[in-house]
């Protein structure tokens, strides 16, 4: 039994825990739709992934087969497919998409359904896999794996013939969907030759397949409806590349807006972000007179293409032996050292930041500072919903002179579109200029200057955001991620610089 003189404490205890005020939390700011999915958005944080063209094409010498090459060439003695993996590991990759199939119709597997495949080859006696290969050697590294399956096949009769062959197509998805473990992306191409038979391919029943048998996986073709092609082989995004598009004005095949494609559409109904393909080589198969791309260059590319909201699908295609050639395997490791180096170090990381308002006061977790901790998916900045929407902004000042930098810029995509900027989605790579404002020099970047509407049929371009940087800049590099929610953001009109 308690005790008088214990009980009246406790009982004070027990009341003033009963009665004290809960801590009044801010919500975050509203969703704007369309979202990505969960699949989408892991896509998304992948930045660079692996193409791995390989097939008869291989051993012809050429891009495009015809369908009547022999399966008895195909005989690639050394395949190491965990060269392969290590590869793409030491890239920094976590994600290769193999070419199961080319528009040629030869099968990198032993499918049920044609003998033009792997089983009519002299590698390992007709009882060979690529795929299997593929498999058993990236699961023990914690890499993904994608399969390419065109559907244009040069070789198979029943093409031109649409239930034959949409039927015959379907089994052999059915197949790689069910035999080989997850697939993280499969990859619908829509090129076919000018003389192809006419065709008409069953796309919802190959997605309703694919989402039957893969709950995880993302659907790449010209039209989505998961990833979409960014509408050329260069690797090259479009300035303004928006995650958004309207894929009821989409196609598969001839006919395609390829300007659209590359640009999304910031009014797009449909979360659909866009994959960069580009090969290492001139050609996607190899060719023993063919050299990788300059460093320079690849970096080029990365600026473009992840720089711009988008993935990067880095074609590193196999030598007739069955591996990744040393010099291709080299370019590879300087371009990830090149990466680490320009991006390795947020220099930005113990700055001032200031900004012009955040949602919830001092204390209520969208601050400015959130901007230069580790969490670029999660944390962020959000301004006043009531401010003056052309008086955002935010400031970083730097505690040492004499440095230069790019801006690696991002917004919250969980979110939806949140602030609109070039690139608006994942990241956005911007180079500064110069300006002096005060006499004092300083770095700035527009986030973004993009189409703001129409008055009078004339369209009004305005930037969405200014962020000021004061110090000089140099030869150095910075990686700063700016996760900003808000509908739109725009900058100072008398802090805009000349």
């Amino acid at each position: 039994m308690f005790s008088r003189s214990l009980y009246a404490p406790l009982l004070f205890s027990l009341v003033q825990l009963s009665i004290s005020t809960p801590q009044i939390v801010t919500p975050p700011p509203l969703p704007i739709l369309p979202l990505p999915s969960y699949s989408q958005l892991k896509w998304q944080q992948r930045e660079v992934i692996m193409f791995l063209h390989f097939g008869v094409n291989t051993f012809t010498d050429s891009e495009w087969g015809t369908g009547n090459e022999n399966p008895a060439i195909f005989n690639p003695t050394g395949l190491n497919a965990t060269q392969w993996v290590e590869t793409v590991v030491e890239a920094g990759v976590s994600l290769m998409i193999l070419t199961a199939k080319h528009h040629d119709g030869f099968c990198l597997w032993p499918s049920k359904y044609t003998d033009h495949s792997v089983i009519g080859s002299p590698w390992q006696n007709g009882h060979g896999d690529v795929i299997r290969e593929l498999v058993k050697a990236a699961e023990p590294r914690g890499v993904d794996v994608g399969l390419y399956l065109s559907p244009w096949d040069r070789h198979d009769q029943r093409y031109g013939h649409d239930q034959e062959y949409n039927e015959y197509y379907l089994a052999q998805l059915q197949e790689l969907l069910n035999n080989y473990g997850n697939v993280r992306e499969i990859w619908f191409d829509g090129a076919k030759g000018k003389n192809a038979a006419n065709m008409s391919y069953y796309l919802d029943d190959w997605f309703s397949m694919v989402n039957e048998l893969q709950s995880s996986i993302n659907i790449f073709s010209d039209a989505g409806p998961d990833i979409r092609w960014v509408g050329d082989e260069k690797g090259f995004a479009g300035e303004t590349c928006w995650s958004t598009i309207n894929r009821t004005s989409l196609s598969i095949g001839d006919g395609i807006d390829l300007g659209y494609l590359n640009t999304g559409d910031l009014k797009g109904t449909d979360w659909l972000p866009a994959e960069c393909d580009v090969s290492i080589r001139p050609g996607w198969f190899w060719h023993e007179y063919e050299s990788p791309k300059k460093l320079h260059e690849l970096l080029e590319i990365y600026y473009n293409s992840v720089g711009r909201n988008c993935l990067l699908l880095l074609n590193v295609p196999p030598n007739t032996t069955g591996l990744i050639s040393d010099k291709d395997v080299q370019r590879l490791r300087e371009f990830r050292s090149a990466i680490d180096t320009i991006f390795g170090t947020n220099l930005a990381e113990k700055w001032y930041v200031n900004a012009s308002s955040q949602r919830g006061g001092e204390g209520g977790g969208f601050g400015p500072e959130n901007v230069l901790d580790s969490d670029h998916l999660w944390t962020y900045w959000a301004p006043r919903n009531d401010q003056d929407k052309e008086d955002y902004w935010i400031e970083f000042k730097a505690t040492d002179d004499g440095v230069g930098f790019n801006v690696w810029v991002s917004t919250l995509i969980p979110f939806g579109r949140g602030v609109l900027f070039r690139g608006e989605g994942m990241c956005h790579i911007s180079r500064l200029k110069k300006t002096k404002e005060n006499n004092e020099q300083r770095c700035w970047t527009k986030i973004s200057k993009v189409n703001a509407g129409f008055s009078g049929g004339e369209a009004r371009f305005q930037p969405l955001l200014l962020v000021f940087i004061g110090l000089r800049p140099t030869d150095s590099s910075l990686k700063m991620c700016y996760n900003v929610a808000s509908e739109s953001a725009m900058c100072p009109k008398s802090r805009a610089p000349t």
